[in-house]
C-alpha cells in the first residue's frame, strides 16, 4: 500500500483528495476479491457512473458484500469476472494495469458503504483490511475540538519494543476537510502488533497517548484539543 497517497490525503496538495488506496505496481499481477460477494459491475468505466468523469477508473470491478459494503478495483489490465457472478474471498478477479486515469501500473482500491454509485460514499480501506495480515492491526483517530468539530492535524506514532526501544515511526495526516467524516478523521492500517506512543502538537499544546495495537483488531483513539 502506497504510504504517500493514503485515503483522503492529497499527496501534500499535489493531487485531489484520494477516495481509496494504491496497492502494488507490477503490471499483470493478480487482483483478488477482498471478501465474499457478488459482482455488480465488470468492464470499462465509460459512463461515469462511479465517479464524475468518464473512463476515470478504466477497467474496473465492483463487488457487493454483506452489510451493504462494496469494494471497487480500478485501472485493471484484465478482468476475469462478469456482473452477477458470485466470488469468494481471495478469488482472482483481474490483473493490475494502468487503464483509465492511472499514471502508472497499480491497483486503485476503494470501499464504499450504502450508495455504491455515490462518489462520496467511500470509507477508509485501511480500516477494512486490518485482518489481511497476520500479527498486524490498525488504529483510527478522531481529533476533535471542545465543540466536537473535527480538526486538521498531523500525528506521530512510535512503535516501542518490550525493551522500550523505538522500532519504527509512522506519520499520518487527518483527512482532507472536503472528504466525508464518519467516526474518524485519520487512520493507519498494516501496523505490527505492539505498544505505540502517539504524539500530537496542536495550538502550542502537546498531547500524548499510549495504545496497544492487537493482531487483527482496530484500536480507536479520541483526542480532544484546545
Amino acid at each position: 500500500m502506497d504510504p504517500t497517497y493514503r485515503y483522503a490525503s492529497t499527496a501534500n496538495g499535489t493531487r485531489d483528495p484520494h477516495h481509496g488506496v494504491e496497492i502494488g505496481k507490477d503490471y499483470g499481477a493478480p487482483v483478488q476479491a477482498a471478501a465474499d460477494g457478488v459482482v455488480v459491475f465488470a468492464g470499462p468505466d465509460k459512463a461515469a457512473v462511479y465517479s464524475p468523469w468518464q473512463n476515470f477508473y478504466g477497467n474496473m470491478v465492483v463487488i457487493h458484500h454483506a452489510d451493504n459494503l462494496f469494494t471497487l478495483y480500478a485501472h485493471l489490465s484484465k478482468i476475469d469476472v462478469e456482473a452477477g457472478q458470485t466470488v469468494k474471498m481471495g478469488e482472482k478477479i483481474g490483473e493490475i494495469g494502468q487503464s483509465g486515469a492511472a499514471t502508472g501500473s497499480h491497483l486503485h482500491f476503494e470501499v464504499r458503504r450504502g450508495e455504491v454509485e455515490n462518489y462520496l460514499s467511500t470509507v477508509n480501506p485501511e480500516l477494512w483490511l486490518v485482518a489481511s495480515r497476520t500479527e498486524y492491526g490498525a488504529v483510527s483517530f478522531a481529533i476533535f475540538d471542545e465543540a466536537g468539530q473535527f480538526q486538521l492535524a498531523t500525528l506521530t506514532l512510535q512503535h516501542y519494543s518490550d525493551a522500550n526501544e523505538i522500532l519504527e515511526a509512522y506519520y499520518v495526516d487527518t483527512y482532507d476537510p472536503h472528504m466525508p467524516m464518519y467516526e474518524e478523521n485519520a487512520a493507519l492500517g498494516d501496523l505490527p502488533a505492539g505498544h505505540y506512543r502517539i504524539t500530537l502538537i496542536q495550538n502550542g499544546h502537546i498531547y500524548e497517548r499510549w495504545v496497544e495495537v492487537k493482531s487483527g483488531k482496530l484500536t480507536q483513539v479520541v483526542i480532544v484539543v484546545k
